[in-house]
């Protein structure tokens, strides 16, 4: 059984009970779920996985005002819960919980994985926030949410980057891969410099995956998920595996080639998207980079170095 299914079961057999029965005056004001760090909570945990941090637990999680109420209660009530369940045994940890389960303020809880403490609301907030960890912030699941408040916040990062964020990501994206891939790979070959070859084609690699996310409208995960997510993205099927056999081929120049026949895919879907024209015989990737950014309406984003905001 994966973690998150765990955690569920966890709570339908005991938080909704220790709701309904100890905190009935207080349970509008409570939402409870498993979001955030680890694997189980995008579901890719395995049996590998269960050799560190695999509990049966899930987060409860309260406004500023309802902690101040009746918080501490709730985290001793918690801490009182079966210590196992479905032969999972539960990791010991301090009466104040641990990092990833237990009673939580929901404005500690997003600041601790986004560095804010609530959704963010500017675009540099935006462009500014480290990727993997809005998808951290909007992963997993909510079981129970009386009032909204957390579901609020969510609902927010859910809904991906304002638009012109998302250009101004792919704008930087196309640049870096172009000046990896398409530049500096082959001069690197020339130099006789096979090392910095492997690292150009690495850094091609990282950004054109970071663009399928960007065009699929979906935040990037952490760097050892990122294959796994990018395929089901469903964008670009066949790009993915593509990537990961450029990552494991040598260094050559059959390399560059795949590198220039992916490039030209992901121009396609930025036609296809309407964030760019074709430019006719131009598969280089920069000019399309400055084309996206001409196109973006905030002007503190418009004036920025294409290079920057990934």
């Amino acid at each position: 059984m994966q973690g998150l299914e765990l955690s569920r079961r966890y709570f339908e057999a005991y938080g909704i009970p220790l709701l309904e029965n100890d905190f009935a005056a207080e349970k509008t004001r409570v939402a409870a779920g498993l979001v955030g760090l680890g694997s189980e909570c995008f579901g890719y945990d395995d049996d590998l996985s269960h050799d560190h941090d695999f509990e049966a637990g899930f987060c409860f999680w309260l406004t500023d005002e309802a902690d101040a109420e009746f918080g501490f209660r709730l985290m001793r009530a918690y801490n009182k819960l079966p210590r196992e369940f479905l032969g999972v045994k539960m990791q010991q940890h301090s009466i104040y919980g641990n990092s990833r389960v237990g009673v939580f303020r929901i404005s500690d809880f997003y600041r601790t994985l986004t560095g804010i403490p609530r959704a963010p609301e500017t675009n540099e907030e935006w462009l500014y926030t480290p990727e993997y960890a809005l998808a951290n912030a909007s992963n997993g699941a909510v079981f129970y949410d009386g009032e909204g408040a957390f579901s609020a916040i969510r609902a927010t990062l859910l809904q991906g980057y304002p638009e012109d964020v998302r250009r101004k990501k792919i704008a930087a994206a196309l640049s870096l891969a172009a000046q990896s891939g398409q530049y500096n790979f082959s001069r690197c070959l020339r130099h006789g410099e096979p090392g910095a070859a492997a690292l150009a084609r690495n850094e091609f690699v990282t950004h054109a995956l970071h663009l399928l996310f960007l065009l699929a409208r979906r935040y990037s995960p952490f760097y050892k998920w990122q294959f796994r997510a990018a395929r089901e993205t469903g964008l670009l099927p066949e790009v993915p595996d593509r990537l990961l056999s450029l990552l494991q081929s040598p260094a050559d120049e059959n390399a560059g080639k795949e590198m220039e026949q992916i490039a030209s895919l992901i121009i396609e879907e930025l036609v296809r998207q309407g964030l760019c024209a074709r430019k006719a015989g131009e598969n280089y990737l920069e000019p399309y980079a400055f084309a996206v950014q001409d196109s973006i309406g905030d002007r503190t984003l418009h004036a920025m170095h294409v290079m920057e905001g990934v």
